[in-house]
């Protein structure tokens, strides 16, 4: 099993409290956070590392003004890839995000500035996005001749609906603020969102491990099934997470009326 600490990284930068939170750090801020091929390949190494480290909930942020701008273009510009070796490369971004998305650990991103084009599908891929006051989304590969390659048409598209999507990216449409969260954007704005982004991590690291697998994994699975396979699945998932021994006490919390009531503030 290979150790967190032995990680050899140099975009991405990571710590792990006592609590078991990682702290990830998007670690270009020069070039706003942008992905190039080897950001991309410390994501998927770190990410398949992660949920084997004992690790209950990641904390993804960014050096600098923004989260992320997307794609590296000027090195894509320079390397003047063929078709088959852009291809191969989004295939890597996709198998980053994967790693994220399936994971089975809880990844809270903390949003500023832009989360644009590659930085919104990096985004994405988290389980909960905090955006604060500075944070604004767009898709412009409509703008720069391109198309997304690393699952937006997934996972934007299933946030945001086909349609505004699409908007997105003929327009360069930018969405920002409560506008933002009204069409599932992100989930919080927020003064501070590193801040809340890790209270949100520390609430979430207080579940049991296994709910939290099947929460940060067996959801996504169950969406590319078919309902009746979905039902099946989600049968099977229950009867596993439901009768867990990390469960009883909890149970038994709740019965002797101790437990803290589910209630609006």
């Amino acid at each position: 099993m290979t150790r967190i600490e032995d990680l050899t990284l140099h975009n991405l930068a990571v710590a792990v409290d006592a609590d078991g939170i990682a702290t990830v750090t998007l670690n270009r801020a020069a070039k706003r956070n942008a992905l190039d091929a080897a950001t991309v390949e410390e994501l998927v190494t770190l990410f398949s590392a992660l949920p084997r480290a004992a690790v209950r909930a990641v904390v993804l942020r960014a050096e600098g003004t923004h989260f992320c701008a997307g794609l590296d273009l000027v090195e894509h510009l320079k390397e003047d890839r063929t078709a088959a070796e852009f291809m191969h490369l989004c295939l890597r971004w996709h198998e980053a995000f994967n790693k994220m998305e399936y994971s089975g650990v809880p990844i809270v991103a903390a949003l500023k500035g832009a989360v644009v084009g590659g930085g919104l599908e990096l985004a994405s891929a988290a389980h909960i996005r905090v955006a604060d006051q500075s944070t604004y989304f767009a898709l412009p590969e409509g703008q720069r001749g391109l198309f997304t390659g690393g699952g937006a048409t997934i996972r934007v598209a299933d946030l945001v609906g086909k349609a505004r999507m699409i908007d997105m990216m003929l327009t360069g449409r930018i969405y920002r603020g409560e506008e933002a969260v009204a069409v599932g954007l992100c989930q919080y704005l927020v003064e501070d969102s590193e801040a809340k982004a890790m209270e949100l991590a520390r609430a979430a690291a207080r579940n049991p491990p296994l709910s939290n697998f099947a929460i940060c994994s067996a959801i996504s699975h169950m969406q590319n099934m078919s309902a009746l396979d979905a039902a099946y699945a989600e049968a099977v998932v229950a009867g596993i997470v439901n009768t867990q021994a990390d469960a009883r006490g909890r149970l038994n919390a709740f019965a002797n009326k101790t437990a803290a009531r589910v209630r609006p503030d």
